[in-house]
């Protein structure tokens, strides 16, 4: 493991270690506690796990996403399945769900809640699991990442309504009844390819770029959209690029469709998330 850690270390990945970890832990199918333990007792790897680790390593080594070598996301308390086709769902999204769920609380018995580019299903999901009294609606348009958000929704058994067309028509039958809709739309310019090769490699160009100088394009449209879902008060929480926040309350606030829209730092404290009231 030390020498896999090494060799993901001089790849440039950022956390070989914890990788080197994971992904042992993956091939042996054993939790992370047992695994420290083992290491600790000298306990040798059979010919075979060694083996299916080693093709695990080069092609994390070869920057393939961790997740799509475990075909797991962990994100809020659940364990989602991705892979290739699906935006992996990222840590600093977080925040937009602590948003919503603040928002639903205060809206009735029974909130409408919507998620507009749901991809891997991850907002949605996690906005069933911690807020059961809600009705939670979430649609795709990308057909392999509806799959995958199907797939979390079977595995999970939390109870989405989950549909697969154009998040800027979509839920024709909700229009000015929805309490709170929440998005993690496309919303890099296309100008600005990622740096780290998980994500430009491996997350799909449609669940990337937002189009338009300055990739907010897709992120507007799908503003539009929660404007005609959204009750008079409903709420939106969009997130977006750390360079967007200012940009997109601008917009948002120049449209006449929205009240008191106000940006929010995620938890390393850079512009992730805008909150939007309906007007």
């Amino acid at each position: 493991m030390r020498a896999a850690a090494g060799e993901l270390a001089a790849a440039g990945v950022a956390s070989p270690r914890v990788d080197a970890e994971i992904l042992l832990a993956h091939v042996l199918d054993r939790e992370m506690a047992e695994l420290r333990r083992a290491v600790i007792l000298g306990e040798r790897v059979s010919e075979g796990d060694h083996a299916a680790y080693q093709r695990l390593i080069e092609q994390r080594a070869a920057r393939v996403p961790l997740q799509h070598l475990t075909g797991t996301a962990h994100f809020r308390h659940l364990s989602l399945r991705v892979g290739p086709g699906v935006f992996v769902p990222r840590p600093e999204t977080e925040v937009l769900v602590d948003l919503a769920l603040a928002d639903l609380q205060s809206a009735g018995s029974a909130p409408v809640v919507v998620d507009l580019c749901t991809g891997s299903g991850a907002i949605a999901l996690a906005l069933a699991d911690e807020c059961p009294h809600a009705r939670v609606h979430a649609v795709e348009l990308s057909e392999d990442a509806h799959a995958w958000a199907a797939a979390n929704v079977a595995s999970t058994g939390l109870q989405v309504d989950l549909r697969q067309g154009d998040a800027t028509t979509a839920f024709e039958d909700l229009v000015g009844q929805v309490d709170v809709v929440v998005s993690n739309p496309p919303y890099i310019p296309p100008g600005a390819v990622p740096v780290d090769p998980e994500v430009r490699d491996h997350d799909p160009d449609i669940a990337l770029y937002g189009l338009g100088e300055d990739g907010l394009q897709v992120p507007l449209a799908v503003a539009a959209r929660a404007a005609q879902l959204l009750v008079p008060g409903g709420v939106l929480l969009m997130e977006h690029a750390d360079v967007q926040g200012e940009a997109l309350v601008a917009r948002l606030g120049a449209s006449g469709a929205w009240a008191r829209v106000s940006d929010h730092a995620d938890l390393t404290g850079l512009p992730r998330v805008t909150r939007a009231v309906r007007a």
